[in-house]
């Protein structure tokens, strides 16, 4: 039974300190049932449920009344798993090529300009891309007047590191509407830059919003 596992080897256990890929299909299954039975643990559960659809590929398309079939399985349990198995459907069907693609400034500034342009305070924004320059993550980082001492590299890269990015683009807006730069924000640019160089994650821009107006500080040579 599952109580006679010693708890640091059990699946919900190993799963928060390993991460789910760590567990095999059986102790998946055996999360989203929850229990078994008097006479049956419920990693022996998971292992008839696996048994019955021949694997994971029948299992996916499974209805409430073929899971209930299986001794052991009532509707709540049933219905936990048809869930979680619809659930992974929705998530598998976000396309790719649904991201919005950052190829130029241009790019940042139709992206973000009317979110940005009206902003009554400085807003410093990161957009997190992949390989291909798809936007995989848009994160507020500051709000406030920018200051290099304030705008970390720190705060910057770690959503780099969570996202798996290949590079970011930086923006931030200036409420006056003029996006000339000014020495505070050619130093935050620098900074980052090298810092990204030395991670291994490449600065693409920083980009100024300003009233219907922007300004790429790669295209000003300062990247």
């Amino acid at each position: 039974m599952i109580r006679d596992v010693p708890k640091s080897e059990r699946p919900r256990e190993r799963l928060v300190r390993d991460g789910p890929q760590a567990l095999s299909n059986q102790e998946l299954i055996a999360l989203l049932l929850g229990s078994g039975s008097k006479s049956e643990s419920v990693i022996q559960l998971a292992a008839r449920v696996i048994q019955h659809f021949d694997g994971l590929k029948l299992l996916k398309d499974a209805s409430v009344k073929e899971l209930m079939d299986i001794r052991g399985i009532g509707e709540a349990k049933a219905v936990q798993v048809k869930a979680a198995l619809e659930l992974g459907r929705r998530v598998q069907q976000f396309q790719a090529e649904d991201r919005y693609v950052i190829r130029s400034p241009e790019d940042v500034s139709q992206y973000m300009m009317e979110e940005m342009r009206h902003l009554n305070q400085e807003h410093f924004i990161c957009l997190y891309l992949n390989t291909k320059n798809q936007v995989i993550h848009k994160q507020t980082i500051f709000i406030g007047s920018l200051n290099a001492s304030i705008v970390h590299p720190r705060e910057v890269f770690k959503e780099a590191f969570r996202y798996s990015a290949a590079s970011i683009v930086c923006l931030h807006n200036h409420p006056s509407g003029d996006p000339a730069p000014s020495q505070e924000d050619i130093d935050v640019t620098k900074r980052l830059s090298e810092s990204g160089k030395m991670l291994g994650i490449d600065l693409l821009d920083h980009v100024i919003i300003g009233d219907q107006r922007f300004c790429s500080l790669k295209e000003k040579g300062y990247l």
